[in-house]
């Protein structure tokens, strides 16, 4: 779950780190009176869950009140088209109006739960201001990484590494350090799984500020954190998506028109990369997972239908814990209840498999079963009119 830049920085202050004096609105009127108690200039920051808001107009500096109300309301109910956001891009419902701050050092510190270590790392920088991915392809030595044991928690002779990678000394570097360990209590207390400020800059009087911060929680951790879930925006999250999240399905919509239906993350995966492979353009990744139910997987398949931009669906289900025929099943039962004019390509192999496409057989003519992966995924791009790229190798 993320949460807006204002929301992360009120967590950050409470913690003692730092922030530039700024307050949220949701009104003209509001941005005005933030303005004036402020002082400009100012920033009037849209508060969206994407970055790259800067490049796309999201952030506008305002060198007196009537300017900084006229960018809240050019911004306040529009849509923002970041990199990150996808074409439709976000609403913005709310701004940070922020005291301008010119720094005089741009740094990275960043907080994640990294896989590979199965524990919390800090990622630090003294090029700060640029995309952390871009940093890290461009300039990989740059970065320095401390892996940080659950038990322990950050040693002091970890934070003084942190502060040398950022090229801090004396009073700033253990100004660093006080801010790295608050931060690191921070990501425990409110199970964090990403806490990230870029840039943290050192201004010209010699503070240390988190000029810009993202922050992540765990969903899994919403249960023991109520007062983060109420912090959630749903607005930033497409509408499929949400009902896909009470459905107990996993759902990413994409920008292509082949919808797919999955158990497995990884089956999810591959599926679209050879969708992809075969120039065609996944609309989706939905995973049912294992444990689905007829009812659940039911629900998933209406999510693809109701999805406008969906030219053709694509079942491709490798039976495990997930029986073939309980898909079957409930595809049949959606056919009976939407008459769906889309076509349905379905591959099913595994548990029950054999059942599964009797069951099928006698199903309505949109339904083409194909049992061989390659095979079905020409079905799926062909039946959107694309064509199909002609491939060598195991997807020939």
């Amino acid at each position: 779950m993320k949460l807006h830049e204002y929301q992360a920085k009120q967590l950050l202050a409470e913690y003692g780190i730092m922030v530039p004096p700024g307050h949220p609105a949701t009104t003209q009127r509001q941005a005005l009176e933030a303005a004036r108690r402020l002082g400009c200039p100012v920033v009037v920051k849209a508060q969206v869950h994407s970055g790259g808001r800067g490049k796309a107009g999201g952030i506008i500096t305002a060198s007196n009140q009537t300017k900084a109300g006229e960018a809240a309301a050019r911004l306040l109910g529009s849509r923002l088209v970041t990199e990150q956001s996808g074409p439709r891009g976000l609403p913005i419902n709310t701004v940070l109006v922020e005291r301008s701050i010119t720094p005089a050092r741009e740094l990275y510190l960043g907080i994640l739960v990294d896989p590979s270590h199965k524990q919390p790392v800090f990622i630090a920088s003294a090029r700060g201001g640029m995309d952390i991915e871009q940093l890290a392809a461009s300039h990989p030595g740059e970065l320095t990484t401390v892996v940080i044991h659950p038990l322990t928690g950050l040693l002091p002779y970890q934070a003084r590494l942190l502060a040398r990678a950022l090229q801090l000394t004396d009073a700033l570097a253990v100004k660093a350090a006080q801010s790295m360990r608050s931060l690191y209590r921070l990501f425990i207390d409110k199970d964090c799984s990403l806490v990230e400020i870029n840039p943290l800059v050192v201004t010209e009087s010699g503070e240390l500020l988190a000029l810009d911060a993202k922050m992540t929680i765990d969903d899994n951790a919403l249960f023991r954190q109520p007062e983060m879930a109420a912090l959630k925006d749903d607005s930033q999250t497409d509408l499929l998506e949400q009902e896909a999240a009470k459905a107990g399905v996993s759902y990413v919509k994409m920008d292509g028109d082949i919808g797919c239906l999955v158990n497995g993350a990884g089956l999810a995966m591959a599926t679209m990369d050879l969708v992809t492979f075969l120039g065609g353009r996944p609309a989706n990744f939905l995973d049912v997972g294992g444990t689905a139910d007829e009812n659940r997987v039911c629900r998933a398949i209406e999510l693809l239908l109701d999805d406008p931009d969906v030219k053709v669906a694509w079942i491709n289900i490798f039976g495990g814990i997930l029986r073939c025929d309980t898909v079957a099943r409930a595809l049949l039962r959606v056919q009976g209840e939407r008459h769906p004019s889309i076509p349905f390509v379905v591959r099913m192999r595994g548990t029950n498999a054999d059942e599964a496409r009797d069951l099928l057989a006698s199903g309505p003519m949109t339904l083409m079963l194909e049992p061989d992966l390659a095979r079905a995924a020409r079905l799926a791009v062909a039946a959107t009119g694309a064509p199909s790229r002609r491939q060598k190798g195991p997807a020939s």
